[in-house]
């Protein structure tokens, strides 16, 4: 019973740090992909407010994308799949 509460704390762990670094690599290539955006085109007498308020509207955009949600699958996936295998093993 150790060994397994061992492992489910380690695994825990293991993906919540799959799932910050994962969240950070993706918000920071969509945040580029965005400064790269208005780089290529800026609007006539754009300021750098205004670039940073297109970026900041673009983010916001993000943070309610499907792309957003589905990085929670890092969490929740593995948990679904090690439970399943429990059961399979266990009872089917």
């Amino acid at each position: 019973m150790i060994g397994f509460l061992r492992l489910a704390i380690l695994g825990a762990v293991g993906a919540a740090v799959a799932y910050w670094v994962l969240l950070i690599y993706s918000r920071s290539l969509r945040r580029e992909a965005l400064e790269k955006e208005w780089d290529a085109d800026p609007p006539v007498g754009a300021t750098p407010e205004g670039r940073d308020l297109f970026i900041e509207e673009g983010m916001a955009e993000y943070e309610r994308s499907l792309r957003r949600k589905l990085i929670w699958l890092v969490l929740v996936l593995p948990a679904v799949v090690v439970g399943v295998l429990i059961y399979l093993v266990n009872y089917a």
